[in-house]
Order: C-alpha cells, then sequence, then structure tokens
C-alpha cells in the first residue's frame, strides 16, 4: 500500500530554531532597552563627621518601569551600585586617589512570597518589600556609609565623588543559556561631585 507521508523537510528544524533565537534576541533587545530607561540620578549628596569617622548620605532616583517589573518576575536579578571616590586636590598635577569603594546591593523578586529582595553583597543582610516602588525607594536612600577615616586626610581640599549604577545581574538557568553572550544591560549616572575643605 503506497504512503502518502513524506520525509521531514531537512530544513524546518534550523529555521525553527533561527526563529527561536530571533525571538528571544528581540525579546531581550525589548527589555533591556525599554527596562533601563528613565531617570539614573544622585540627587543629594554630603558627608557628615562622627568620631573621625565620614559618613555619607546620598539620595539617588533609579529608573522604574513595568519592563523593570516584569524582568524581576522572570528571574532576573538586577545589581546597585553605588561608587564613592576621595580625592586630594593637587594644584599642577593630577589628583590623588584616597579611597575608591562601592557599596553593591541585589534586587530580586521571591515568587512565592510575592516580595521584593534587597540583599547587600558584601554583609548578606536583607529587606523584603511588598512593591517594586517601596524596593526602589530603600535602595536609593544611602544613609551614615562609612567611607574614610581622619587619618586617612591632611590638611588641603578634598573631592568627593559619587556615583549610581544598575546592570543585570544572575539570570535564570533558562535564559543563561539563551542569552549568555549578552552584557549591556546597564547604566550609570553623571558622577555628582563637591569639595570638602579639611
Amino acid at each position: 500500500m503506497p504512503r502518502d507521508d513524506k520525509p521531514p523537510d531537512s530544513g524546518t528544524r534550523p529555521r525553527r530554531l533561527a526563529l527561536l533565537w530571533m525571538l528571544a534576541l528581540g525579546w531581550c533587545g525589548l527589555v533591556c532597552a525599554a527596562a533601563l530607561d528613565g531617570v539614573l540620578e544622585v540627587r543629594s549628596a554630603y558627608v557628615n563627621i562622627d568620631k573621625g569617622v565620614f559618613l555619607l548620605h546620598a539620595r539617588v532616583e533609579y529608573p522604574e518601569s513595568t519592563s523593570i517589573r516584569d524582568a524581576l518576575r522572570d528571574g532576573i536579578t538586577l545589581t546597585f551600585d553605588l561608587d564613592a571616590r576621595v580625592e586630594r586636590d593637587r594644584h599642577l598635577w593630577f589628583n590623588a586617589a584616597i579611597v575608591d569603594l562601592t557599596l553593591r546591593r541585589e534586587l530580586t523578586y521571591h515568587a512565592v512570597s510575592d516580595r521584593y529582595v534587597v540583599r547587600d553583597i558584601k554583609n548578606g543582610d536583607q529587606s523584603t518589600f511588598a512593591t517594586l516602588d517601596d524596593a526602589l525607594d530603600y535602595l536609593g536612600r544611602v544613609d551614615a556609609w562609612p567611607i574614610i577615616v581622619e587619618p586617612q586626610l591632611s590638611g588641603g581640599n578634598y573631592t568627593i565623588s559619587v556615583r549610581a549604577g544598575v546592570r543585570r545581574g544572575n539570570l535564570p538557568s533558562a535564559m543563561r543559556a539563551l542569552l549568555f553572550w549578552t552584557d549591556d544591560w546597564a547604566r550609570v549616572s553623571e558622577w555628582y561631585t563637591w569639595t570638602l575643605p579639611v
């Protein structure tokens, strides 16, 4: 009895794979491009001195969007950095770097508890929030971060600079296989700089 079925087209499988790759690239392009749109700015920063320790206080506005919320709910981790730099002003030469520090925290979404989790990378402390707005507000408030001690400074003028950044951190394993080559989902703010006479 003659058979009607034809052998599978050898070009079908590569075309399907190519289509999947294009969809993955398109998804990444849309999410990555749109997610970090918006304001990323250090709104204010200052230091006060407590028992010889210079404590940094800063207010940062991070981008906020539906794309960020969706990416977090899909399992993407976002890393938030606050860079602080102290330099001694020198005439007729480059400034001398005294300290260069980064406060690094991660933001994830915990599906079971329906909460956003902020974790300090250095000490492992965690805080949870009911909404993304609350988590971003917490990330944007840095209070009493010790950045330098008085013995590190001699007389003269010092420049303090603060910059905020956000970038994609960990990917879920299913996405890691598809998007292993992309590392361009990152933004940094302009430096917020002021002079501190000592």
